[in-house]
């Protein structure tokens, strides 16, 4: 079983302004996948913070996969991509692109999003959209690779070659 860390990045939500729809579906997602969530956290949309957090769940708690939500679109408050990108150590794009692929048969707003996915140390991080809605879309793309991609990150397997 992994373990798994989910992080909102929400001024409103920070401050119990608003509910955070986004990370309980994510909760119920993962576990409904067979994932262990660890740690849920609701987090101003502050640089600092997020990197903090994200650092906690990585190198403290030792998560195997970190799932943020919100803070990757145009405004000025939106700095996930970049906390997340002061984190990693090496990127793992495919993931983004994948989603945005398929977001984009939906929506053409979904160029707008500005996610990053990356490993640090054996945690792959994964920026994921705000709405629930592009969250349930977002996993369903990632959902069928992410064991085996977690497997090799963690050691718990040693080949990506099909035969």
């Amino acid at each position: 079983m992994f373990k798994v860390g989910i992080l909102t990045a929400s001024d409103k939500g920070s401050k119990g302004l608003r509910e955070d729809l986004s990370g309980k579906l994510i909760k119920e997602i993962m576990e409904k996948n067979g994932y262990e969530v660890v740690r849920t956290v609701i987090v101003q949309d502050d640089k600092e913070d997020i990197k903090a957090e994200l650092l906690y769940m990585a190198d403290e708690l030792k998560v195997d996969l970190i799932l943020t939500t919100g803070g990757t679109g145009f405004s000025k408050r939106d700095i996930t991509p970049e906390a997340t990108l002061e984190v990693v150590d090496r990127l793992a794009m495919g993931i983004s692109y994948a989603i945005l692929n398929k977001s984009l048969e939906k929506t053409p707003h979904a160029m707008l999003s500005r996610a990053v996915s990356g490993i640090r140390n054996e945690t792959l991080i994964i920026n994921l959209p705000g709405s629930p809605k592009a969250v349930e879309e977002s996993l369903d793309v990632i959902l069928s690779a992410l064991p085996h991609g977690l497997e090799i990150l963690t050691g718990r397997a040693s080949e990506c070659a099909r035969e």
